[in-house]
């Protein structure tokens, strides 16, 4: 699955544009490398979002095209905030 689409369907990022953007201007790594919003992710790869007010590093647990809002936890686990 394409890097800015996971980070929309986890609801990491709520558009999908907007994950693009971020991609775009350097603001996501994947395993420590600047990656673009292109980027196929799997299961075990460590995220890491840069926001205006910090950074977010999360681990990939699972991969899926469509999750109820519920389920979202699922995905990944947050590893530092």
């Amino acid at each position: 699955m394409r890097l800015d689409k996971f980070l929309k369907v986890s609801r990491i990022i709520k558009r999908r544009t907007v994950a693009n953007e971020a991609c775009d201007a350097g603001r996501v790594k994947v395993n420590g490398q600047v990656a673009k919003a292109g980027y196929n992710i799997k299961v075990g790869d460590i995220v890491e979002i840069g926001f205006a007010n910090g950074s977010t590093k999360i681990e990939i647990l699972k991969v899926s095209e469509t999750v109820r809002k519920d389920d979202v936890g699922e995905l990944y686990r947050i590893i530092e905030n």
